[in-house]
C-alpha cells in the first residue's frame, strides 16, 4: 500500500472532466499530437499537477525538461506579471527593450566559455540549433555539418535531418536537408567505442575541411540518457581545433542547472563553441538561445537571425529570474541530491527486477534502460510503455525515452522535495510490480 501525502487518484483516468476535453480534441486538434496523460492539467505548483477532476500528480517530467524551478516559481510569475504591466510585444528587431539585453549579459557571465562571448534568442530548442549551424556556417564559410548517433536536435527540417529517431519524427517528411553526416555516439552500457574508431568515422565520412560545425549534446536526452566517457567530449575539442570547424554543444535538455551544474559540458573540462539553450531557461515559456564566442556569434551580416518573437520580454524575464534562482536557492546542489536519491531508488528497484538492465545520468538528468534479458540486452519496449502507464495511472508521470523507447527518464524539476521523491519512486515500484509481478 503507498501512503500518499502528495497524489491523489479519485477517479477512473481520464475522469468525466477530463474525458469530455478530450472528445472536444479528438473532434478539433491534429491527431499528430498525441498527448501522453490521459488527463487533462487544471493547476500545479511545484512538481504536482492537478487534473480537472482532482486527481493529483507528482511530475517526474518537469513538462519534458522545462521546469527546472518548478511550476508557477513564486519570483517567475511576479515577474510576468510586473511586465505585463509595461508591454508584451515590439520585436526586439524593431523597438528593442532592456530585458533581452539584461538576459543576454547574464547568461554571457554564467556560461563557462572564455573570453568575450555573445548571446542571441529565439523560441524553441530547435530553433537554437539551426541557428547555431547557420552562425557556423557564416564564420568558417563551410557546409558540412556533423552529428552523432541517438541525437535528438528538434522537428525543423534542418533539425529533424539532424535527429537520429526515424519513427515518428522523420516518418513521412522527407526529402531531408544535405549535407548532415552521422558519428558513433558512446553508447557504454551496449558497445564501446575508442577515439580511434570516432575519428576514423569521421574521416570516412566527410572531408573534414568541409566542415562547418560538430552538434553534440553533452548529455543525450531523449535518445536514451547516455553519459559519455570522460575522454569523449576533449577529443571533440581536439578534432574540431585540428580541423578547423566550431563545436556546438546542444544543452537544450542538460543546460540550466539539470546536471548539477549552469551547464553539463562543465563536468568534462572543455569548453565548446557555442552552446544552444532552451526548455528550463524560460521556465515553460517559449524561449530558447545560442551563446558562445564573439568572434564567431558576430559572423552573421545584420538581420540574418532573428525572429518576430525571438527573445520576447515575457520570456526574457522569465529567464533572468530562473537564473537568479539557481543560485539564490543552491539549485546547482540540489540537482546533485535529487540525481542521486532517484539514482539510488533506481538502483534498489534494479536488484528487485531483472528487467533493469542499466541505471545511468548526471546530476537529476536520470534514467533507466529495460531489457528482456540482461544477458542479450534485448530492449523491452513494451515492458516499459506498460510500466510508465502503469505508474501514471497511480500517481506518478514518468517519461520514456530512446532509440527503441526502453528507458524511463527523469526530468523532474529541482525544487521537488525528499518526500515527494520517495513517494514518487513507491508509486514506480508498484507499477514494476503490476506489470512483472
Amino acid at each position: 500500500m503507498i501512503e500518499r501525502r502528495f497524489t491523489r487518484i479519485q477517479t477512473e483516468l481520464p475522469g468525466p472532466k477530463s474525458a469530455a476535453v478530450f472528445e472536444r480534441k479528438a473532434k478539433y486538434v491534429a491527431p499528430a499530437l498525441e498527448t501522453f496523460a490521459p488527463f487533462i492539467v487544471a493547476r500545479s505548483e511545484g512538481a504536482l499537477i492537478e487534473d480537472l477532476d482532482g486527481n493529483k500528480f507528482l511530475d517526474f517530467s518537469g513538462g519534458w525538461g522545462c521546469l527546472a524551478v518548478g511550476q508557477r516559481s513564486e519570483s517567475v510569475v511576479a515577474s510576468l506579471k510586473d511586465q505585463l504591466d509595461a508591454f508584451l510585444h515590439t520585436d526586439f528587431t524593431a523597438v528593442p527593450y532592456a530585458p533581452l539585453v539584461d538576459l543576454a549579459e547574464l547568461l554571457c557571465a554564467k556560461t563557462a566559455i572564455g573570453g568575450e562571448k555573445r548571446a542571441a534568442f529565439f523560441n524553441s530548442g530547435a530553433e537554437a540549433v539551426e541557428n547555431a549551424v547557420k552562425i557556423a556556417r557564416a564564420y568558417t564559410k563551410r557546409k558540412a555539418v556533423l552529428v552523432f548517433e541517438n541525437a535528438f536536435h528538434g522537428r525543423t527540417l534542418l533539425a529533424m535531418t539532424m535527429t537520429h529517431k526515424a519513427m515518428p519524427y522523420k516518418a513521412g517528411f522527407g526529402p531531408f536537408a544535405p549535407e548532415v553526416y552521422r558519428l558513433p555516439y558512446p553508447y557504454e552500457y551496449r558497445r564501446t567505442l575508442t577515439e580511434t574508431e570516432l575519428e576514423r568515422s569521421l574521416l570516412s565520412l566527410v572531408d573534414p575541411s568541409e566542415v562547418a560545425v560538430m552538434v553534440v549534446e553533452p548529455i543525450v536526452g531523449e535518445g536514451g540518457f547516455l553519459v559519455p566517457p570522460s575522454w569523449f567530449l576533449p577529443a571533440l575539442r581536439r578534432m574540431a581545433d585540428e580541423y578547423g570547424f566550431v563545436l556546438a554543444f546542444d544543452e537544450v535538455q542538460s543546460g540550466i542547472g539539470r546536471t548539477g551544474t549552469f551547464f553539463a559540458f562543465e563536468q568534462f573540462g572543455v569548453e565548446p563553441d557555442l552552446v544552444c539553450t532552451a526548455k528550463s531557461l524560460g521556465s515553460g515559456l517559449p524561449l530558447s538561445g545560442v551563446v558562445g564566442k564573439a568572434e564567431i556569434m558576430d559572423a552573421p551580416i545584420p538581420s540574418s537571425i532573428g525572429g518576430t518573437y525571438a527573445g520576447n520580454p515575457l520570456a526574457c524575464r522569465a529567464a533572468i529570474e530562473v537564473i537568479k534562482a539557481l543560485g539564490d536557492q543552491d539549485l546547482l546542489a540540489r540537482a546533485t541530491h535529487v540525481g542521486d536519491r532517484i539514482k539510488g531508488g533506481f538502483s534498489r528497484l534494479a536488484d528487485r527486477f531483472d528487467v533493469i538492465g542499466d541505471v545511468r545520468g548526471l546530476g537529476a538528468m536520470v534514467g533507466m534502460e529495460l531489457v528482456t534479458d540482461r544477458a542479450t540486452k534485448e530492449p523491452a519496449k513494451e515492458i516499459t510503455g506498460r510500466i510508465a502507464s502503469a505508474a501514471l495511472r497511480n500517481g506518478a508521470i514518468f517519461p520514456t525515452a530512446g532509440l527503441l523507447g526502453n528507458v524511463l527518464r527523469v526530468l523532474v524539476a529541482l525544487v521537488i522535495t525528499d518526500e515527494q521523491i520517495d513517494e514518487g519512486l513507491h508509486i514506480l515500484e508498484a507499477a514494476f510490480e503490476e506489470v512483472l509481478g
